[in-house]
């Protein structure tokens, strides 16, 4: 994919599709600021949002992704008609978003990006991917056009920490948008493995490595993940794979797995469980607010605290027929979960800035 560069509303569906494949008459300059980018950093927050900033490129607007992070690349690249600009090549981003007709920032970069933006009168987007306090408190003072949620719940969190927070100014624009996953390009045969993506403490790595030592005649395979220390062993029936970029989980990770575990501590959405259920692949996870939104009918939900519940609930996918039944309400939901209407309001919204 990367290659060297020189409660709101939803729109009809076909209204939807017209938006998504058509090209705009007046094309802007977005201006993307965030601390790290693909192919060498896969995370949800970043494979979302390159999913969301792909209809904007593809619509004819001009696109540009700068990092703040030192990464391997030195160059700029491009990844679907995305600028991607590394912090090693030197280049003057103030200087990007003073010419900017809309600039986008996430996490860390709020501040700095919307006070540039802010002292050029430029519109300014601001993205929340999880309910640390300190996103909605960055938010409040980044004088947001526009602040995007990836979910219900952290948009309802939102608005229980800004009437907390009296002198907290609440964004005056605000809409959901799911983490955009389109199910053909994930979709698979499913393999064998018991699988976890992102062995850090906070994903339930240690869940995960208790879970193998109990059953030792099931295959895992644990995928290491772009943050967080990491949590390795060596267990003869663990497979550990290092990193692996969005474009290839599907033949890499998907294919190999039978059952997807989330025991998430905190998880705002869960978009490697949406990207797992294009496959009809069970996910057991445990109940945060935003896997349980993301999920739905189709979750098996276990307390991350209940070793045992986890381990009965995976031999119970032992038996073909509770698998089968649980893969097609796992289909199931990633067809109502189409990102076609978000990725619409998304791209009206940028344009009508």
């Amino acid at each position: 994919m990367a290659t060297p560069e020189g409660g709101t509303p939803k729109a009809p569906p076909s209204t939807a599709a017209a938006t998504l494949t058509g090209r705009t008459d007046r094309p802007k300059r977005i201006v993307v600021r965030i601390h790290s980018a693909p192919p060498d950093h896969n995370a949800g927050g970043e494979w979302a949002l390159f999913s969301m900033l792909r209809p904007l490129a593809a619509r004819g607007h001009e696109v540009t992704v700068w990092l703040s992070r030192y990464g391997k690349a030195r160059d700029p690249y491009s990844i679907d008609g995305i600028k991607v600009v590394p912090l090693a090549s030197r280049l003057d981003v103030g200087t990007a978003i003073r010419h900017a007709d809309v600039v986008v920032s996430q996490y860390e970069n709020v501040p700095a990006a919307a006070a540039l933006a802010r002292g050029y009168g430029i519109p300014f987007v601001g993205l929340a991917h999880n309910p640390a306090p300190i996103i909605f408190k960055n938010l409040a003072a980044a004088s947001c056009a526009l602040v995007v949620y990836n979910s219900l719940h952290l948009q309802a969190e939102a608005d229980v920490q800004f009437a907390e927070h009296p002198k907290w100014a609440q964004p005056a624009c605000s809409i959901v948008v799911r983490p955009p996953v389109f199910a053909d390009d994930y979709a698979t045969t499913p393999g064998d493995a018991i699988t976890l993506i992102n062995l850090n403490r906070e994903k339930g790595a240690e869940l995960f490595w208790r879970l193998a030592e109990r059953l030792p005649d099931h295959r895992f395979l644990g995928v290491q993940g772009a943050y967080g220390q990491q949590i390795l062993r060596d267990l003869p029936n663990v497979d550990i794979l290092e990193q692996v970029p969005g474009e290839r989980m599907r033949d890499e990770v998907y294919a190999r797995t039978r059952v997807l575990l989330m025991p998430s501590h905190v998880e705002s959405w869960g978009r490697v469980a949406v990207e797992a259920m294009a496959s009809g692949i069970p996910v057991v996870a445990n109940p945060t607010p935003g896997l349980s939104e993301a999920l739905a009918d189709a979750g098996l939900f276990c307390e991350v605290s209940d070793a045992e519940a986890w381990a009965a609930t995976i031999r119970a996918l032992d038996d073909p027929a509770e698998w089968q039944t649980a893969s097609d309400r796992a289909r199931q939901r990633s067809k109502e979960l189409d990102p076609t209407e978000d990725l619409a309001r998304w791209v009206e919204a940028i344009e009508a800035l």
